[in-house]
């Protein structure tokens, strides 16, 4: 039995097809937790066992986990929260949980950035590296997938792509990082979940196949979508006034900004890609099947959708 949280995610609604495809030929059966079912496509809605509810509640954990081999763990963003509330909180029912229910193996989502300089003054990282810890103490082989940026943060900024050509971040334009698709976190997922030969706890990279700058990533866009692509550096006092302006909590701001300055210090920069690793996507094709599709839909036919 394989756990999937946060399965209408943009991580997990790319594991789940995987898990689905290979699962019924190795006698593995799927069980994800959702807060609404009605989310999860219909038609897995019949091949996987559904629990209702937050996978941050000991209730649901609890019935989540019963019987469970292996867990996919997520915590989602909850901005409504310190960041110690937001990560470790929500994570302690389920440790707990793991421990109880005799769990064997799970695989988390991390972040880069454990063992540099920047890791304990990181805000976000350093509270999702917290995390892990937490999981790991719980007894269970784990997995962290180390991951910095995603390509998919582009899709937040495809008006200001579409209507000015321009699109923001805090680093350096030409601070460059191994950004990374959603679907290569997934599938690394999918192989460490349906493979548990691996055993004590570990933290596995998983990286674009090479480091991109904002200057980098606009050159790419400006040849990929065929229209002038610039990249604007916002600095960390807007940022900040920007967050506290949409009503997030203030440590959880400060956590942002403080994951921000860090990734321009260099957090996310000089691992080693491992010789063999399995090849990511490259930033110029996702540009062309996922960006591009959605720079080019008119704002009515999304908001028609």
């Amino acid at each position: 039995m394989i756990v999937i949280t946060a399965p209408t995610g943009n991580i997990g609604r790319r594991l789940l097809p995987l898990l689905l495809e290979a699962a019924p030929a190795r006698g593995e059966e799927l069980r994800v937790v959702v807060r609404d079912p009605a989310r999860l496509p219909e038609a897995v809605r019949g091949r996987v066992e559904v629990v209702t509810g937050s996978h941050g509640d000991p209730a649901t954990v609890d019935r989540a986990f019963a019987g469970a081999d292996a867990v996919f763990w997520l915590v989602p963003p909850n901005g409504s929260l310190p960041p110690d509330e937001a990560y470790s909180g929500f994570t302690r029912p389920a440790a707990q949980a793991f421990a109880a229910h005799g769990v064997s193996h799970v695989v988390g989502v991390s972040a880069l950035g454990r063992g540099t300089p920047q890791a304990d003054s990181a805000g976000l990282v350093t509270a999702t590296l917290a995390v892990d810890d937490l999981i790991a103490g719980s007894g269970v082989a784990y997995r962290a997938l180390a991951g910095p940026s995603f390509f998919e943060n582009l899709l937040e900024e495809v008006d200001s792509i579409r209507e000015d050509g321009v699109f923001t971040d805090t680093v350096a334009a030409d601070r460059a990082a191994p950004l990374v698709a959603v679907a290569d976190i997934a599938a690394v997922a999918a192989e460490l979940l349906l493979d548990r030969s691996w055993t004590g706890v570990d933290s596995v990279p998983v990286l674009g196949p090479q480091d991109l700058s904002p200057e980098d990533l606009a050159r790419v866009m400006t040849e990929e979508l065929r229209r002038p692509v610039r990249y604007r550096r916002q600095a960390l006092d807007d940022l900040r006034s920007a967050l506290l302006g949409h009503g997030l909590d203030p440590a959880f701001v400060e956590g942002v900004v403080g994951m921000k300055r860090a990734k321009d210090q260099g957090l996310d920069a000089g691992v080693v890609r491992e010789p063999g690793a399995r090849p990511g996507t490259g930033f110029a094709r996702w540009c062309a099947e996922t960006l591009k599709p959605a720079v080019l839909t008119a704002p009515e036919a999304v908001g028609a959708s």
